[in-house]
């Protein structure tokens, strides 16, 4: 990895199971500052609570747990202060909720990119990169796609650093 972050944005994409997360754990614990997780998750079954859990047994004592499903700007606005790294896991569970809430999805993502302008600390965000595959099949799953793309733009043109996890291996697209 690069020189340690301690303030400012940084963007990590991936795919599923590519390692995104645990790439993003390891900017926040080198940054040596005190760890907040923001958790987008909602558990809706079992499945979705095994990999929860997996993410919760790689953090250790130091780390806050936050969770907030919709609110995310309203969390950076309290959370991102200066001695702190927030790792947000995941944007693209956020959009998912942010559909499920029929959200203004243009409104939100302004939102969340003026609230990333005025934080302090350090923030990394974490998303699924899902505009590589095949076309979706259904409107939703295309709508979800579009929505991811148009924040994953927005997110990457201000974030400080972007990078592209595959494969367990990082790429430093920006920074």
């Amino acid at each position: 990895m690069s020189k340690k972050m301690t303030s400012g944005v940084a963007f990590v994409l991936g795919g599923a199971r590519s390692g995104k997360s645990v790439f993003a754990e390891q900017i926040i614990i080198d940054s040596g500052l005190h760890p907040v997780y923001v958790a987008t998750a909602q558990v809706w079954d079992e499945e979705m609570r095994a990999r929860v859990d997996t993410h919760r047994a790689r953090r250790d004592m130091r780390w806050q747990t936050v969770e907030e499903p919709n609110d995310l700007e309203a969390v950076i606005a309290t959370e991102a202060i200066q001695g702190r790294a927030l790792l947000v896991d995941c944007l693209t569970l956020w959009v998912t909720n942010l559909m499920l809430a029929e959200a203004v999805m243009a409104d939100r993502f302004a939102s969340l990119v003026a609230a990333l302008r005025k934080a302090e600390g350090l923030i990394v965000l974490v998303s699924n990169e899902v505009g590589l595959g095949i076309v979706p099949d259904n409107k939703m799953a295309r709508d979800f796609r579009d929505h991811a793309g148009l924040l994953h733009q927005d997110i990457a043109a201000m974030a400080d650093q972007v990078h592209f996890v595959t494969a367990g291996l990082p790429m430093k697209l920006k920074g």
